[in-house]
């Protein structure tokens, strides 16, 4: 004997079977979405990729390592697995290394100081940088002079009452390291000083120095050991000036 469903049970049934097809519809259409938008993100992302990319070889071609490695490293970070950061994988290191090396050149340029004006009825010419050790008041500044009637000059300016030196004295200084004692004396004239008695060698060796440690005495603070980073100088920048 067969029984037959109420007709409100079958109604209900009807209701949900068509409630479960729309559920199922809904999901599919989610699903449809959420796919064209991951597709549409990719694809935007590519894009914008790509277009760092062009700039990217534009900087390398114009020899701006600052902003190539900036977008180098870009590409990188927002977009690891796209095939522009393969290809700036292959140039990058080489970019970073080269930008490196020209900002340390520039940092090291920027220490020196070049002036030149009138002095005492002459012409002076200047070029100078402090110490990177000390630093702030306790700074030493070294100078290279030229003056139309004093001549050339290579010395230490410090602050307080000067430095420590009987006579001739030596200063024991290290060029990149290596030992280079150098012969000084003080001023007659009282000031914060000390002169390096060799002034042609020591500028010789400067220009081909990039660091110099000196050990030095002070009046006002015992010893000190003095730090000049020197590998930004520039002979060019120190002017001639004839002798009056």
């Amino acid at each position: 004997m067969i029984r037959l469903l109420p007709r409100r049970s079958i109604a209900v049934a009807a209701a949900c079977s068509l409630l479960a097809l729309a559920a199922c519809s809904q999901q599919d259409q989610n699903a449809a979405t959420q796919a064209d938008a991951a597709k549409a993100q990719a694809q935007a992302e590519a894009n914008e990729a790509n277009s760092q990319l062009q700039s990217y070889r534009q900087m390398l071609q114009a020899k701006n390592d600052e902003m190539a490695a900036e977008l180098g490293q870009d590409i990188l970070q927002h977009f690891p697995n796209s095939p522009a950061a393969k290809e700036v994988q292959q140039s990058l290191p080489d970019v970073q290394q080269r930008w490196k090396e020209t900002s340390e050149k520039r940092r090291l340029a920027a220490l020196w100081t070049y002036q030149v004006g009138p002095m005492e009825g002459g012409t002076q010419s200047t070029a100078s940088l402090y110490t990177t050790r000390p630093s702030g008041d306790r700074a030493v500044r070294l100078v290279l002079r030229r003056h139309t009637q004093w001549g050339q000059s290579v010395f230490l300016f410090g602050n307080g009452h000067g430095f420590v030196c009987k006579g001739n004295c030596t200063i024991q200084a290290q060029f990149d390291g290596k030992p280079h004692p150098l012969r000084a004396f003080l001023p007659t004239t009282g000031e914060p000083a000390i002169f390096i008695r060799d002034d042609k060698p020591f500028i010789e060796a400067l220009s081909k120095t990039r660091r110099m440690v000196m050990d030095v005495e002070l009046q006002d603070g015992g010893k000190q050991e003095l730090v000049f980073e020197t590998g930004g100088y520039d002979s060019s920048k120190w002017t001639e000036v004839g002798k009056k």
